[in-house]
């Protein structure tokens, strides 16, 4: 149409395929992360969900937490967002701690003592929720727009991976039912909350 401005185009972001520009006004879409990005996000959570569990099972809570905590600094590093992302690390971290601690000092779950620890979760459940939190951009990006397939699979998925960690000797469950309850309700909230805030944060 004559006299309207013809759209800018969209910056281009460092990791990021560049979007293509708004029309009529929309507002622009980011363009999915290449394949190869996702598949080594999420292979790296998996390396460091098992540092974290295998070294608190074995008395050597530090290593795991230190090595998840480097693979969420590389991804921060890579970020072409890096703000938004420690901010989003802040959040989940926060809130994913503070309910693990909760279910310690109700005696829903029990870990070995540490620096934090009775009756705070310890430094390596932290690790875990910021690795989390490095996923939901990347490998988990694809449930921000399905946060009822997000609940879902909180609801199923989070009981089995504590329930994993204690069957490997990281922790234990001294009320089992009650403690996967609880992790089922609980992360059937809090993964669609934390995808939620990884959407508006864009990352």
């Amino acid at each position: 149409m004559v006299g309207e401005p013809l759209p800018l185009r969209a910056p281009r972001r460092r990791g990021h395929l560049t979007a293509p520009p708004p029309v009529n006004g929309a507002p622009p879409v980011r363009a999915a992360p290449p394949l190869g990005l996702l598949v080594a996000n999420f292979l790296c959570f998996q390396a460091g969900w098992f540092a974290c569990v295998l070294g608190a099972a074995h008395g050597r809570p530090w290593v795991g937490a230190l090595a998840g905590l480097a693979i969420v600094a590389g991804w921060l590093a890579a970020a072409p967002r890096p703000g938004a992302l420690a901010l989003l690390l802040l959040v989940a971290g926060t809130i994913g701690w503070c309910w693990d601690s909760a279910l310690t000092v109700l005696g829903l779950t029990s870990y070995a003592a540490g620096p934090l620890t009775p009756p705070m979760a310890p430094v390596w459940i932290l690790a875990l929720w910021l690795l989390l939190a490095s996923t939901l951009h990347l490998s988990m990006r694809w449930l921000q727009e399905r946060l009822v397939l997000a609940a879902a699979l909180g609801a199923v998925a989070a009981p089995l991976a504590y329930l994993a960690g204690a069957r490997l000797g990281a922790m234990t469950l001294p009320k089992m039912m009650p403690a996967l309850a609880a992790q089922a309700v609980g992360w059937a909230v809090l993964l669609p909350v934390l995808l939620r805030v990884a959407r508006r944060l864009d990352v």
